[in-house]
């Protein structure tokens, strides 16, 4: 049987492919477009598919995944240049009640999966790995407690938790985006108007523009095309100095997702120069790159899904997360969007919510993209969720994990 090996730029062409017959198909079918699937997943979705036909039967594709690992890095190093303090101060109290309902959630999550793991006779811990290390945690935590978990006795745990992961990749995509427009259309919420551009978060991480892949850019200014290279030098550096934290991070045996030091770097970067104004750079570029970058990782990351572990999954694995999807969605529309006050945007929130709670956060970013540019702006769920589902969510989940597992090995 023939395989064929993709490499990095055969990837990013794909990549760039994969957007365009999203946008192509949603345009085509307002189907996709009703449900808010965001462009990525759609494009994305077609060369998952075509790769899952393909599987043992005309060729097997092999793919290198570093593009997609640099853009989910750089991604969040973006959202870690926008975790300015004054942001964070301003919605202190939502931050908290999120992270606090995430951690609850990653707790059911794995109570969940123990008890269904129990009822169908299998090793309980099999329940936490298709709880939260997959699904809150994603791939990512998927990999990194693996190892853990096989020298707890679970075979194969590295593998099963990845192909959960994959499982909450997927669903997420599909289904955040009609989560949160159906809660703005069941209870007809409407965007607030806001005068105050102090209020408004940048316009990457709250969608207060019309994502347009042909708008014509001859208008810019030079001086605007020439502030885009300071951006990326600063999210370059600080995806660098990221990587060493990460480094330092797991010789001390903290087992976080690789982009938390980047996060990091970017975050103190980003609060030094508010405070002491180092040097200028145009938070517009910053949200340019991020758009970029989130299009890009979402597109390869979904292309990249071996869709055919799905289809290998055992009964019991599949039943278990058949419950954490309905598990999710009901933490949405109930506890999340109640908590985040049943507004607009904690409607938006709560499709925020289902994407980092079942798959990753960038699925939540593209989500509430979809609903930002359908239904009007929502600056407060894009500074509450990125910052709680990318970033504090894992250290309590990872607390949570290593808790769990240890009362049960």
């Amino acid at each position: 049987m023939a395989a064929w090996k993709l490499g990095t730029v055969q990837l990013l062409a794909l990549g760039c492919v994969g957007i365009l017959i999203g946008a192509w198909l949603k345009k085509k079918f307002p189907f996709f477009d009703r449900l808010c699937i965001p462009t990525a997943i759609v494009g994305g979705m077609v060369f998952a598919l075509l790769a899952l036909a393909f599987h043992a039967r005309q060729i097997n594709f092999a793919v290198d995944t570093t593009l997609r690992d640099v853009m989910m890095v750089a991604f969040m190093t973006t959202v870690g240049l926008n975790a300015r303090w004054g942001l964070v101060r301003r919605g202190g109290t939502k931050v908290v009640l999120m992270l606090g309902l995430a951690s609850v959630g990653a707790l059911l999550q794995n109570l969940l999966g123990i008890g269904l793991a129990k009822v169908l006779h299998v090793n309980p811990l099999v329940g936490i790995l298709s709880g939260s290390v997959a699904l809150t945690g994603g791939p990512a935590t998927a990999a990194a407690f693996g190892p853990t978990f096989e020298k707890m006795g679970v075979a194969g745990a590295t593998e099963l938790a990845t192909a959960a992961a994959t499982f909450g990749i997927a669903i997420s995509g599909l289904v955040g985006g009609y989560i949160g427009s159906s809660l703005i259309r069941r209870h007809q919420l409407r965007a607030e108007t806001r005068d105050n551009p102090g209020d408004v978060v940048p316009a990457s991480l709250s969608g207060t523009g019309k994502t347009d892949l042909t708008q014509d850019t001859h208008g810019q200014d030079a001086h605007d095309v020439a502030g885009l290279l300071p951006a990326v030098v600063l999210i370059g550096v600080a995806m660098g100095a990221g990587s060493l934290i990460s480094d330092a991070m797991n010789r001390l045996h903290i087992i976080l997702p690789s982009y938390i030091g980047a996060m990091i770097a970017a975050a103190v970067i980003r609060n030094l120069n508010d405070k002491f104004h180092f040097f200028s750079v145009s938070q517009a570029r910053v949200d340019e790159c991020a758009m970029v970058a989130l299009y890009l990782f979402i597109v390869t990351a979904v292309l990249t899904l071996q869709l055919w572990k799905l289809a290998a999954l055992a009964l019991p694995l599949i039943v278990m997360l058949a419950a954490q999807v309905v598990l999710c969605w009901l933490m949405c529309v109930t506890a999340s969007f109640y908590l985040m006050g049943r507004t607009y945007e904690s409607a938006v929130m709560a499709s925020g919510f289902c994407g980092f709670m079942l798959g990753i956060t960038a699925n939540a970013v593209a989500a509430m993209e979809e609903l930002v540019e359908k239904f009007g702006p929502a600056p407060q769920a894009f500074l509450v969720v990125p910052v709680v589902g990318a970033f504090l969510v894992d250290f309590t989940n990872a607390l949570i994990i290593t808790g769990m597992a240890n009362v049960l090995r």
